[in-house]
């Protein structure tokens, strides 16, 4: 019995011997294939590095090259705000649509004889945005028209009123804050 063991055991070891050979003459190849997978990797990084350089180079030319000519080209721009207004922005907005656009000159004649809350409201902006833009920014008069106009809702002040049976409703107060933003016209 002693032999029949040692016969199993000395099988075995034959077996795992022939197992890890087997396994081992694969792998000595697959050692060589990886080297020149390897090599094949490094050298498409490295030409994907180049490119990915050269394409980035050329990127960092072409916004430099924009900012240089929005530098050079530089619009000069007005603002006035008016914040905590009275009236609601929905009311302001309707005005403000018919003047968006426009050249200063025309959005005062139309604002003129509209006759709605937001005009009186948007005059006095628009006459305070074109004072900025001849005081503080040297931008001719004849030139300028509205590049944008916008009017936000503010804070909501709430009151109370009495109601019926002893109840009480609420009152909405609402507030708005405009924008009106002048550029002068090219030519």
């Amino acid at each position: 019995m002693a032999d029949e063991k040692e016969k199993k055991v000395a099988n075995t070891k034959a077996e795992t011997k022939k197992t890890t050979e087997t396994k081992k003459a694969p792998a000595k190849k697959a050692t060589t294939s990886t080297k020149k997978a390897t090599t094949a990797k490094a050298t498409t990084a490295k030409t994907e590095k180049k490119v990915a350089a050269k394409t980035e180079n050329k990127a960092e030319t072409k916004v430099a090259n924009k900012v240089n000519k929005k530098e050079n080209s530089e619009e000069l721009v007005a603002t006035a705000t008016v914040k905590y207004a009275r009236i609601s922005s929905r009311k302001v907005a309707i005005v403000a649509n018919l003047i968006r656009g426009k050249n200063v000159d025309e959005a005062m004649a139309i604002l003129k004889f509209t006759p709605k809350a937001g005009a009186e409201v948007l005059t006095k902006l628009l006459k305070s945005a074109i004072a900025n833009a001849e005081n503080n920014n040297q931008m001719n008069h004849s030139k300028l028209y509205i590049a944008e106009i916008y009017s936000n809702q503010g804070p909501t002040l709430k009151r109370i009123r009495a109601a019926a049976k002893g109840s009480a409703v609420r009152i909405r107060k609402r507030t708005s804050n405009t924008t009106i933003v002048l550029k002068e016209r090219e030519a």
